[in-house]
């Protein structure tokens, strides 16, 4: 690669048929470029190969676009090529792009090597053993007969691996590392975070203060009977959103270290499916220290705030004190310092941004999952949305909550905001079938597309509340329900096979007790019929509504919570039957027929 100011140039080799190759691809610029907006042909070698990149990002599609609107205007003289046409021009940026895929692929042979090497350790340990056993049994002393049979064995003395891991190290540490071995390492053999006991000590301390304080409150709330229905609801209408809403997160994120710790007993391979590193993971002490941690931050804060409030202090002096609570978590999560599981939070930013701009990012499983879970969130981001809007429109100055509910702009916000985890995941199966061309994302498609529908009528019906309306909200609930119900056994836990020897289940159980499954499924067959409470008004008695709404919202986040196992237990199980192990990364390059 020769280096210019702006461009890397590869020359074509002086073989005899280089003259020939680069003919050719002049002669099938127009085909290729129909074929990819981000292909680049070139010959190397006597063999013409393509630069592939894949047009896994919007900057990657907009400037392979702009690529190709760039070469139709400007004059292909004005570029930097011999008078044959033998050189190729590539941007620093795409050349980059190219390093880190081919740097990605390294790590994964790497790894793949080393999983062949524990493969041949534990069968000659496993070999072993059963003839020591054999021995044990019978009386008989062949483990040395056959012990020395293996050994001279080419299943055991083959050093090609061996070689292969030592010369994928060499080439690391020359072409990505610059000759820095102990960097290389950190690639090729990432060390996982140690587990710490004082973790288990600050999450039981953390835990018995975030139980004292819930105490404390729910006394207080109940004395001054804040919870209850009241004329004044000033109190329900701008402190209690905040309070619900990190009050659904954090439990969202408990269940999430309950389905890690699930997934480590039942040998779930759960880093793996959703591609994690074991730089950004995060463990399950790691996540109940968080959950802990957090919590009993927010309930002392809602305790201050409710015990000002009850010593005479006025809305006025302490109505800032719930916004600064979630100022202060926003700010955490976009720490720049190494503090506070960074690479974690880093990558949860990440995901987000490649679910908001889904339909422009290549979509892979941990993106699926998290705009899963967003979608069980509706209630918590509606609550982003009203909290933001009195803060930001300086509404609590004023202590008019009711201007968010009241102002025709932001009251469809607050409507398109019910709308947007469907709409997320929608774009995402799309982008799927796209890339994959499998209908099955089409018909994952149409499940989102009745989930936007039911949302919209039931939107429709609290606006009206028409008859019409209400027969209108149950025949499309039900409908996107069956839907759902479908789509979560048959597709999404790999459930309800008619000739398993499991009956309505499947061949392969990661648990033992198949009574769990039933019971899963009777639950998640019950909680997702919670939309019923909008055509019952259910509601507790002398409770405000919004309690009822929390606790309603707390259900879906807990059917959430165990459809998150079973979901990738039934990925697991399909990488296991398909012997994968290791994730294929596609290469930038490949050879092109002549």
């Amino acid at each position: 690669l020769q280096d210019n100011s702006n461009t890397y140039e590869l020359p074509f080799s002086n073989s005899p048929r280089s003259d020939e190759m680069g003919k050719s691809m002049r002669l099938k610029k127009e085909e290729s470029k129909l074929k990819s907006l981000s292909n680049h042909a070139f010959n190397i070698q006597g063999k013409n190969s393509r630069i592939n990149f894949p047009l896994t990002t919007p900057s990657r599609t907009f400037s392979a676009i702009s690529y190709l609107i760039w070469e139709d205007l400007v004059d292909q003289s004005s570029k930097k090529c011999d008078p044959e046409g033998r050189n190729l021009n590539f941007n620093k940026t795409k050349v980059h792009h190219s390093e880190k895929m081919i740097r990605g692929a390294f790590v994964e042979l790497y790894k793949g090597l080393s999983y062949l090497k524990t493969y041949r350790h534990l069968n000659m340990l496993a070999f072993m053993k059963i003839l020591k056993k054999f021995d044990k049994v019978t009386g008989k002393e062949v483990l040395s007969i056959y012990l020395k049979v293996m050994e001279r064995s080419y299943f055991n003395n083959s050093d090609k691996v061996m070689n292969l891991a030592d010369e994928v190290e060499e080439l690391f540490i020359k072409h990505f590392v610059e000759d820095d071995r102990r960097k290389a390492m950190k690639y090729l053999k990432p060390q996982p975070h140690k587990d710490s006991h004082a973790a288990t000590f600050f999450i039981g301390l953390f835990t018995g203060c975030f139980i004292a304080l819930l105490v404390g409150f729910i006394i207080m709330a109940h004395i001054t009977g804040m919870y209850k229905r009241q004329p004044d609801t000033l109190y329900m209408e701008t402190v209690y959103p905040v309070f619900s809403m990190l009050s659904l997160l954090f439990l969202h994120f408990f269940l999430y270290g309950c389905n890690i710790f699930m997934w480590r007993k039942a040998r779930i391979n759960h880093s793996f499916i959703l591609e994690l590193t074991p730089t950004n993971e995060l463990k399950y002490r790691d996540v109940f220290l968080t959950c802990t941690t957090s919590m009993t931050a927010v309930i002392g804060v809602m305790f201050i705030h409710l015990s000002l409030l009850t010593k005479g202090y006025s809305y006025a002096k302490v109505k800032a004190i719930p916004g600064l609570l979630l100022l202060v978590f926003l700010l955490l999560l976009v720490c720049p310092f190494n503090i506070f599981y960074r690479s974690s939070r880093y990558r949860f930013i990440c995901v987000i941004r490649n679910i908001i701009l889904s339909p422009l990012y290549k979509v892979v499983m941990l993106d699926c999952f998290m705009a899963d879970q967003l979608s069980s969130q509706v209630p918590m981001l509606r609550n982003l949305e009203f909290v933001a809007c009195y803060y930001i429109t300086g509404s609590y100055k004023t202590q008019d909550y009711a201007y968010c509910k009241r102002a025709g702009h932001y009251r469809d916000l607050a409507y398109a905001v019910s709308f947007l985890p469907y709409y997320w995941r929608a774009m995402q199966c799309a982008r799927r079938w796209f890339d994959e061309g499998q209908t099955s994302h089409l018909v994952n498609l149409g499940k989102y597309v009745s989930a936007m529908l039911a949302a919209g009528a039931k939107v429709a019906y609290e606006k009206e509340g028409s008859v019409g309306w209400l027969c209108l909200l149950v025949v499309i609930s039900t409908a996107a329900t069956v839907y759902q119900l479908y789509w979560d056994f048959v597709k999404d836990w790999g459930l309800l096979k008619v000739n398993s020897k499991n009956p309505w289940l499947r061949n392969e159980l990661m648990l033992r007790q198949k009574t769990i499954y039933y019971f899963s499924m009777g639950l998640n067959l019950i909680l997702r019929l919670a939309w019923l409470q909008t055509v019952l008004h259910s509601n507790f008695e002398g409770v405000d509504y919004s309690v009822t709404g929390l606790f309603l919202a707390a259900l879906e986040v807990i059917r959430r919570g165990q459809w998150n196992f079973y979901r990738l237990e039934n990925e697991h199980l399909k990488n296991v039957g398909k012997f994968r192990a290791v994730n294929t990364v596609p290469l930038p390059f490949d050879e092109v027929d002549e």
